[in-house]
């Protein structure tokens, strides 16, 4: 497990002690979509530590951003005092949440397995498991495996009312569509909310948070500790970001950002923040970073006052990727930014780095033949005919691995590859293309 020992950006975070309480900056961060009685809930946030948790279930190998302003809402409440549960969902996985759309597809119990380990090393990175509030790790499966059928129908089934489990937003939604819902999805509040009855047993937990869509699914578990233990608990969903413009945030050319540097490189990553809207970048660094009320409403200035200079975002982009990704690999994102133009060293790359950054630009495939820069520049789409790359070589407009090229006779050398088998061919300032030698 993760530790603030362990990891030095744990360490370094804390909550904004211009606050009152932690309740107070997380409506401020804008963190409060929903909750049950307020007053009663800010009252026990601002007392002694109490347990909570929130729970994601793998339903994919890796969590996505929208899981991730749970982690960071999560580490919050933990700054705070309060001690963390996190759930990941070995049973209400192989079930799956109702989808606004359609019926998801059952995974397999391996393939859930697998994912489960997966999410639990994902979700560990973002909490502390030290100290008198130190984290734990808990997994559904545990109480619902052992539980027959029977004895769930009568221990907990019985408990929830057809009528008001119909009107559940979501599905509601989903009765309502062609699709209409399975009796299995149907069930998934009723799991919910027994996680939530075997926590406040087991660990005295009295608060779930978790995101406005999973309002119904939050409400059964207050609604069953209620009917069954008669105590009252909380809850309380964080609001679904979407971008200024309404389009879904969490989103790059149509693929989810996923926490997983596999499925999304740092560099793809860091990219991504960075390019966030000015309409949406300070709304962003209050979710998403640590950064103070005061440092936040400098960064604010700095975006009305000077867009240009894009202060706030790249502040977002090196908060963001240093959490998730750590702090040396963001440093390897930005220098291998820098380098693409010519102002860092390309040959200082790790290969996965370049290859990342070089992600976006048209490749070519060329021979060890055709290493000639001339050759090179037409392959590469930069230009048109060989005549037109003469003259861009004449112009002073040809780089191969930012190096300018001054004859048109140039032929690259194998010394000169890039791991081996890579090229960074430039025409001018911004036309970039990556080229793969085969054969090198």
């Amino acid at each position: 497990m993760s530790s603030s020992k362990q990891n030095p950006v744990l360490a370094a975070q804390s909550n904004d002690p211009s606050f009152p309480n932690v309740w107070q900056e997380l409506k401020w961060r804008g963190l409060v979509h929903v909750s049950t009685d307020e007053a009663a809930l800010e009252k026990a946030l601002a007392g002694d530590p109490i347990t909570f948790y929130c729970g994601f279930d793998p339903t994919a190998p890796s969590l996505h951003l929208g899981n991730l302003v749970q982690l960071l809402n999560m580490r919050r409440l933990q700054l705070a005092g309060h001690r963390p549960l996190g759930l990941v969902g070995g049973s209400t996985g192989l079930i799956g949440d109702p989808r606004q759309t359609a019926e998801r597809v059952l995974n397999t119990k391996e393939t859930v397995a697998e994912w489960v380990s997966r999410l639990q090393a994902q979700v560990s990175r973002f909490l502390s498991f030290e100290g008198g509030n130190a984290a734990r790790m808990v997994n559904n499966l545990d109480w619902t495996a052992p539980l027959s059928a029977i004895d769930f129908l009568r221990e907990i089934g019985k408990h929830f009312r057809v009528g008001t489990m119909i009107k559940k937003d979501i599905v509601a939604s989903r009765l309502n569509s062609e699709e209409g819902i399975s009796y299995t999805e149907f069930s998934y509040q009723i799991l919910q909310g027994m996680d939530y009855l075997q926590l406040n047993r087991d660990y005295g937990c009295v608060l779930q948070t978790g995101g406005s869509d999973q309002w119904g699914n939050l409400t059964s578990g207050t609604d069953l500790i209620r009917k069954v233990e008669g105590k009252s608990v909380h809850a309380y969903g964080t609001p679904l970001i979407t971008n200024s413009d309404g389009t879904k945030f969490g989103k790059s050319e149509g693929n989810a950002i996923w926490l997983d540097a596999e499925m999304c490189s740092p560099y793809t990553f860091y990219q991504f923040w960075l390019n966030t809207a000015d309409a949406d970048v300070v709304n962003r660094l209050k979710v998403f970073t640590f950064k103070t009320r005061e440092e936040i409403e400098a960064l604010a200035e700095s975006v009305a006052e000077r867009p240009f200079a894009r202060e706030a975002q790249r502040v977002l982009a090196f908060e963001v990727t240093s959490l998730v990704h750590g702090v040396e690999a963001t440093e390897k994102v930005i220098a291998a930014s820098a380098a693409l133009f010519g102002q860092g060293s390309l040959q200082d790359l790790d290969e996965a780095t370049l290859k990342a950054a070089t992600a976006e630009l048209r490749t070519a495939t060329v021979g060890t033949d055709a290493l000639g820069i001339v050759d090179l520049l037409v392959a590469a789409g930069l230009s048109e005919s060989k005549s037109a790359a003469r003259r861009v070589v004449a112009e002073g407009g040809a780089y191969v691995n930012n190096h300018k090229v001054t004859d048109a006779e140039a032929v690259v050398g194998a010394g000169d590859l890039l791991h081996g088998r890579y090229l960074l061919v430039r025409r001018g300032k911004k036309q970039l293309a990556f080229a793969v030698v085969e054969g090198a």
